[in-house]
């Protein structure tokens, strides 16, 4: 029976091998027609995230960090 991974053997993983591994376990449980649909929703997931934090600075920068909780003010630069 194989050893289980050290916690330095995981440290040592660069985050391509280790984006790579989640993928193949996210493609074990998802059939092949709708792995896109997954992925590709990550990716949405994830671009709107950095645009938010960005928006967000951004309104921390301009010294409106009393609006931050009203998301008219996160709609105003679309």
């Amino acid at each position: 029976m194989a050893k289980a991974p050290t916690k330095k053997a995981k440290a040592k993983k660069g985050f391509e091998e280790t984006l790579w591994d989640t993928a193949n376990q996210l493609r074990g449980s998802v059939e092949s027609s709708e792995y896109k649909h997954v992925v590709l929703s990550l990716v949405f997931l994830k671009f709107i995230s950095d645009k938010f934090e960005a928006r967000r600075k951004k309104m921390i920068a301009d010294g409106q960090a009393d609006f931050l909780e009203m998301e008219v003010f996160y709609q105003q630069d679309n």
